[in-house]
């Protein structure tokens, strides 16, 4: 296990039965059952934890047993990859129980999910796809944000995607979109820094403009991954949001930018593939509290 950081990470912790406050401006990393008892005997100096959802809802077994150990001494972040926010279907509403019942169980500091789709009919894609933004789909996204929160009963944080492919027909842009959605439902934002780089070199964009077209007042949560680098069919690069390798140092750079202009925000590393020892994630763990202190320096010398 790595060693303590304490100079660097100032200790946070949370209490499952506490009313839940909004999660601390630190880092945290995904819970991965790799780490699980590693994790409960040297309890690492880190902000929080993030879960992905759809692995917890079941009544039992050992996912909840460690869970419930390290929820005892940290703060949680609960991540949604299945609601089909964006799906033309009606959500789905035993899905949302079992949501709540997790939610209830663990009292999370924050819960998110993407602005996506990833079903049809019956049929469950196993991917997070992109959407036309147009009148017809912010209205449908806005309805189906706004059950969520009346079903959880609570804001729920909404995550900007990575994209590889956009619709013609879309009469939006994507910063005007989620803005838009922010401020009929309510809803907090999840700026995930990769996906904005992701998507921005994809389409050739600006990121830094996309950051700043954002709403920086409704950013609760910040996620930064990893990236693969691949060609398309016409020869230019494509990245693919993988989170199988550490944060790139271009996202890293935007990142900083992102400080300055939102200033420090819960952040998390995310890594669901090619699972590395967990001294890796808690290193660039560190790296970003690092950089979330330089910007409170620099803040309080201005």
């Amino acid at each position: 296990m790595p060693t303590d950081l304490s100079s660097v990470l100032p200790r946070s912790g949370a209490s499952a039965s506490a009313s839940p406050p909004d999660l601390p401006a630190r880092a945290g990393v995904g819970l991965k059952p790799e780490h699980f008892r590693g994790i409960i005997d040297a309890q690492p100096n880190l902000g929080f934890f993030e879960i992905h959802a759809e692995n917890y809802l079941v009544d039992g077994g050992p996912f909840h047993h460690y869970l419930t150990r390290i929820r005892e001494h940290y703060p949680l972040s609960i991540h949604g990859v299945g609601l089909s926010i964006g799906g033309e279907a009606a959500l789905d509403v035993t899905h949302l129980d079992k949501l709540a019942t997790l939610i209830d169980r663990y009292a999370p500091q924050s819960f998110s999910e993407h602005l996506a789709w990833s079903s049809h009919g019956d049929v469950f894609l196993n991917d997070l796809l992109p959407l036309p933004y147009d009148a017809q789909t912010l209205q449908r996204v806005c309805d189906h944000v706004d059950q969520v929160q009346t079903h959880l009963k609570r804001r729920m944080l909404l995550e900007n995607p990575a994209t590889y492919v956009e619709f013609a027909t879309s009469t939006m842009a994507e910063t005007d979109f989620i803005n838009e959605v922010l401020r009929r439902t309510g809803c907090g934002l999840l700026l995930d820094v990769n996906n904005v780089y992701v998507s921005c070199v994809n389409h050739h964009r600006d990121p830094h403009a996309m950051i700043d077209a954002l709403a920086h007042q409704a950013v609760g949560e910040i996620h930064l991954a990893g990236f693969a680098e691949e060609m398309d069919g016409a020869g230019d690069t494509l990245l693919i949001d993988s989170h199988g390798s550490p944060v790139a140092q271009a996202v890293w750079q935007l990142y900083e930018y992102a400080l300055d202009r939102i200033g420090p925000v819960a952040t998390l590393i995310e890594r669901d593939n090619d699972i590395p020892a967990f001294d890796v994630l808690f290193g660039e763990a560190g790296q970003a509290e690092l950089l979330m202190q330089s910007h409170t320096v620099r803040e309080n010398a201005a």
